[in-house]
């Protein structure tokens, strides 16, 4: 480590609460699918912020569109009528079949307003008295009380007792666990159709088919988290679209735009009728300079083709790190995922794979201890995803 690291990590210890496993990494600026750091040195990201900057770091059109309303509207009230926020609502609503939406900061935020819409949903719409949210394990929805409650991983809930009450887990892909737990208390079913802290396990057509019907069935909200999979990471600009499924609700946030913090809630016209002034709200969601920069991003990926660049790529990832796996099957348990959102499993703890892969470069994730995850910005060039390949080849062949 250099100096100049040592002496901001020594600053940040003393500063900074302590709730993240930091890198040993400074980024100190940023372009593309580049990070450099504090002694210039390049890194190829392949996390992206952990799936947020999908166009890639600092942008330029994006980057221009926040410097020009910075000095024309960043912040008034929700309680005033914006352009800015009405046009990226309009913009949202033309890439899926939602009626309405609702926004606000972050994907913890969003989820918290989907899960408090669908109760409210069912008190004064449906008038009934159901209120239980059913997810699943392994699942991650945020970090709030009643997200990490939501959450199906015990880990992030040690020390935070009591939780809400409200929320029934069960078994990832168990319908009949599904079926025995959806009850006439029930409000909504909240999922995501591929689990990104999960390991990167995408969910077959059938369950996924088989809980939307039964949420019809009983007459219970079906609610999609696309915090991470969402805006064309996957493919389709929403996950959901991958299975043609249609969500009663579905949350987004990090890619939304494009790396300044926001997120949103959308809605059928019925369920969000369970909204009305005061039974909602939040100080910063949906302001001018933040809606302007989501509705630039939307207006890229819709005329560059990124979901479809980003379906094109991901099969060419599959298809280079399958051939890892052939050439080391003790080693590689499974290559899966949709899109640019990708897992490769190890037979073994891999922190010292992703290790010697930063010493090498490389910027990515690991997650449930053994799978290499990889979300990329969906700009990134085939000869970057071939580099990461070979080396992680060699990687393998000196453990």
């Amino acid at each position: 480590m250099s100096e100049a690291f040592d002496a901001l990590r020594a600053r940040e210890q003393a500063s900074v609460m302590s709730t993240y496993g930091r890198y040993p990494l400074a980024v100190a600026s940023a372009d593309g699918c580049r990070l450099r750091d504090l002694d210039g040195r390049e890194y190829i990201d392949l996390l992206a912020g952990i799936a947020v900057c999908n166009l890639g770091h600092c942008q330029p059109e994006v980057a221009d569109v926040i410097a020009a309303k910075a000095r024309e509207l960043v912040h008034v009230s929700n309680v005033f009528y914006q352009r800015e926020q009405v046009e990226l609502a309009e913009a949202l609503k033309a890439t899926c079949h939602m009626g309405k939406v609702f926004f606000c900061n972050s994907g913890a935020e969003a989820n918290e307003g989907a899960i408090k819409l669908a109760r409210r949903y069912m008190r004064t719409v449906k008038n009934r008295d159901a209120y239980e949210i059913v997810t699943l394990t392994q699942s991650f929805h945020g970090r709030t009380l009643a997200t990490l409650t939501a959450t199906g991983q015990d880990k992030i809930k040690f020390g935070f007792d009591p939780l809400p009450e409200g929320f029934v887990t069960v078994p990832a892909g168990d319908i009949g666990a599904m079926r025995a737990a959806v009850g006439e208390c029930t409000a909504a079913v909240l999922l995501e159709c591929i689990q990104g802290e999960g390991g990167v396990k995408p969910f077959s057509q059938e369950y996924l088919d088989a809980v939307a019907e039964l949420c019809r069935e009983r007459d219970v909200l079906f609610m999609i988290d696309e915090v991470q999979t969402g805006m064309c990471r996957t493919g389709k600009f929403w996950a959901f679209q991958n299975y043609g499924l249609t969500p009663d609700v579905f949350t987004c946030s990090k890619a939304l735009a494009n790396g300044l913090p926001m997120g949103a809630v959308l809605a059928t016209d019925a369920v969000a009728a369970g909204f009305v002034p005061g039974s909602h709200a939040t100080t910063f969601g949906g302001g001018a300079l933040v809606s302007a920069a989501a509705s630039k991003t939307i207006e890229i990926m819709n005329r560059d083709k990124i979901a479809e660049r980003a379906a094109r790529l991901g099969d060419f990832a599959q298809a280079l790190f399958g051939e890892l796996k052939d050439r080391f099957p003790d080693k590689i348990a499974d290559v899966r995922g949709l899109g640019l959102m990708l897992g490769i499993e190890l037979t073994f703890p891999g922190t010292d794979v992703w290790k010697a892969l930063l010493a090498r470069g490389f910027v990515l994730n690991l997650t449930q201890d053994t799978v290499l995850r990889l979300l990329p910005p969906l700009v990134i060039e085939q000869e970057d995803l071939k580099r990461f390949s070979e080396a992680l080849g060699q990687v393998l062949a000196a453990v």
